[in-house]
């Protein structure tokens, strides 16, 4: 080796020797790359929750349009789709029965995390497609029934309803309201009665004169039915239909009106009053954040009031009088404190007998199954 070293030269040595330590070294660098990597990923936060983005179905039974009750629940929807950990998809004119049991099951495939069916009549087939996929959670509009993965919802809106009936109590000359109705389910039967009560308040010589179009969506029926209700003698019109049709025939005859589910003023500028309203969006955003959280559980109803901003009136006309608007603000403001007295005893039928007695108030169970007239409603529940 010394004679090599001699031959080779100092320069050549020391290059030898530097070629032995970098050898030498390599390993050791890689290995302490090695531990490097384990600690970072030793110390990096692990996937959570945070990261999930939520996948939120919408099934509407008219076309959204610029107004009414799928309008509104798409303005809801729009909420959810504005949250950056969720995206939402949503189809429109979907019949109840059969062909809303295929949209949902299709959504389901689809891999929605929640589904929301928002109308009455989809609740039998949500509850068949929520047994076929137990993973995916569903919640049904105004509906009674659930599961270990459905759960319903609603708003009180016949606390609108009243204050509505307030409005169209103090306004008319005939004493002659009308109202058209969709069907003559629970839902609707209590806001006929809330409205009613709202009325007779403030004048007990009114009475209220319902047409059933059974149908949620028929612009052409529901200006029919109006037609019908103003050729009678009614000189106020209310609705619990999708379109603002009934609005239109009001504002038509020279009468007023009381439009639903969203602001209706635009289509009537003349004639309408205001409109009880729907606010989906608080509601909708809170399951989706539940959805995404874990917390969220089936099985259960949600009910939520004005107090929770799921309901409301939109701006009174112009010409409704300052004396009616401070009225109807008034009791705005003691039903946002969740001073509910709407139904409170003593309240007769329409054949006079007491159905709910004074000093009491019925429970949600017994307004949810409401299915008769209060005094002073001129119609069947059929």
């Amino acid at each position: 080796m010394k004679k090599l070293l001699k031959l080779i030269g100092l320069p050549a040595a020391l290059l030898l020797a530097l070629s032995l330590f970098a050898c030498g070294e390599a390993p050791q660098k890689e290995k302490k790359a090695e531990e490097s990597a384990k600690t970072e990923e030793a110390q990096a936060p692990a996937p959570t929750e945070e990261a999930k983005v939520v996948k939120a179905g919408f099934i509407y039974v008219s076309p959204v349009g610029d107004a009414g009750y799928s309008y509104a629940h798409d303005l809801g929807r729009q909420a959810v789709e504005a949250l950056p950990y969720a995206t939402t998809k949503y189809a429109e004119s979907v019949p109840e029965g059969a062909d809303s049991e295929r949209v949902l099951r299709n959504m389901a495939r689809e891999g929605m995390d929640i589904i929301f069916a928002t109308s009455f009549g989809y609740m039998d087939p949500v509850m068949k497609v929520a047994k076929e996929f137990p993973d995916t959670k569903f919640m049904h509009c105004s509906g009674f029934k659930k599961g270990p993965n459905v759960s319903n919802y609603f708003g009180r809106i016949y606390q609108a309803r009243y204050l509505t009936g307030l409005i169209a109590g103090s306004m008319t000359k005939s004493n002659k309201l009308g109202y058209v109705a969709a069907f003559p389910i629970p839902e609707v039967i209590r806001g006929i009665n809330a409205f009613t009560l709202g009325a007779r308040q403030v004048n007990p010589d009114v009475k209220v004169h319902v047409v059933w179009t059974k149908t949620w969506y028929d612009p052409a029926l529901e200006k029919d039915a109006a037609k019908s209700l103003l050729d009678a003698g009614c000189d106020v019109i209310t609705q619990h239909q999708d379109s603002p049709a009934a609005q239109e025939a009001a504002q038509e005859a020279g009468a007023y009106c009381i439009g639903y589910n969203s602001d209706m003023a635009s289509f009537a500028p003349k004639a309408n009053l205001t409109s009880a309203i729907w606010n989906w969006g608080p509601m909708y955003v809170k399951t989706v954040q539940e959805v995404r959280d874990g917390s969220w559980k089936g099985d259960q109803s949600m009910w939520w009031s004005m107090q929770d901003g799921v309901v409301d009136i939109a701006p009174m006309g112009s010409m409704v009088p300052d004396d009616v608007k401070s009225m109807v603000n008034a009791k705005k403001a003691e039903l946002m404190t969740g001073k509910d007295t709407i139904f409170a005893g003593p309240i007769k039928n329409q054949a006079g007998e007491v159905a709910i007695a004074e000093g009491t108030t019925p429970d949600d169970g017994a307004l949810l199954g409401m299915d008769w007239f209060v005094e002073g409603v001129v119609g069947t529940t059929n």
